[in-house]
């Protein structure tokens, strides 16, 4: 067993960064570029609603989260590593939700500079979570594995899910066109 190589992880996840916030971009037009395609839909953000922003975050971070893995095969820190970046893409996504509808309640209003900052600095600092958790290198029980394999599934499949069937809240609510998920 080769042991943890810090140069490598923090090299990945530089490149983790710089990989999801490219495609999260170009996922904000996929939907859109590829003539509204059912499977695009999956992925990509169909609407302008917070719900269908954090694909833009989930799934590159995501994608990167499986191919690392295969990156990282022979190093040790495999054990916490579903743990680490479970946690990093769940806060990416928890704070752009909470950030989103804290400063725009506060303000009344949202403005675009401050959702595309916001989606940096959550992408940014997942990475770095992910990062901070890996290197540590701590022992992570079956248990928690299994949570966290759990969660990033609930996530996936609700992406997908909600995308066709949103519940009829503000949060997968399209503020330009006053409707949820894939609009006709």
């Amino acid at each position: 067993m080769i042991y943890l190589n810090l140069k490598l992880i923090k090299k990945l996840q530089i490149i983790s960064i710089i990989f999801s916030i490219v495609l999260g971009t170009l996922l904000h037009f996929t939907f859109e570029l590829f003539s509204k395609n059912i499977f695009i839909a999956f992925f990509s953000a169909v609407n302008e609603s917070v719900w269908e922003h954090l694909k833009l975050v989930f799934f590159p971070m995501f994608i990167f989260a499986i191919i690392e893995y295969f990156l990282l095969k022979n190093y040790n820190n495999k054990n916490n590593y579903i743990f680490s970046k479970t946690i990093g893409i769940v806060f990416a996504v928890l704070f752009i939700t909470i950030f989103f509808f804290t400063y725009s309640g506060i303000i009344g209003s949202n403005y675009l500079i401050i959702d595309i900052l916001s989606f940096l600095f959550a992408i940014i600092f997942g990475e770095f979570i992910c990062y901070k958790l890996l290197i540590k290198n701590k022992y992570i029980n079956n248990k928690i594995k299994y949570v966290c394999v759990f969660t990033l599934l609930i996530l996936f499949f609700s992406f997908i899910i909600f995308t066709y069937f949103p519940p009829k809240i503000n949060y997968f609510k399209d503020p330009v066109k006053n409707d949820y998920g894939i609009i006709s």
